[in-house]
């Protein structure tokens, strides 16, 4: 059995499936210039977050804002640095089921530490 023979066995006899006829609309990717945009925004967020934890606002009003920031960036960087935007809707829930995931456990670690009580 030959190469080829074996790859035609793993994607089958009609090959891959083209976008085009998957039914899902193609989405074009970004220009660089959308990139440098995103780019700014994470770092304009970035700038943000370091302010908030040197501006001395109170620990259960600093924590959200750095928290609602921190989801913010990773959502900018997963949908558009990692392609999640342009895939599978399902690849950017996954993403997104994580980020809650990790957002309603770091909830309940601060709540048994009584951050917000302070």
């Amino acid at each position: 059995m030959s190469e080829h023979d074996t790859f035609r066995e793993e994607i089958g006899e009609e090959g891959l499936a083209d976008p085009r006829e998957t039914g899902r609309p193609h989405r074009p990717h970004p220009s660089a210039k959308e990139y440098i945009r995103i780019g700014m925004i994470l770092a304009v967020l970035t700038s943000l977050e370091v302010w908030t934890s040197y501006s001395g606002l109170p620990h259960g009003l600093m924590i959200t804002f750095l928290w609602v920031m921190s989801a913010i960036k990773f959502s900018l960087v997963a949908l558009w640095f990692m392609h999640l935007r342009f895939d599978d809707p399902r690849y950017s829930r996954f993403f997104m089921l994580g980020l809650v995931g990790a957002c309603v456990l770091y909830l309940l670690v601060l709540l048994s530490f009584r951050v917000f009580a302070r």
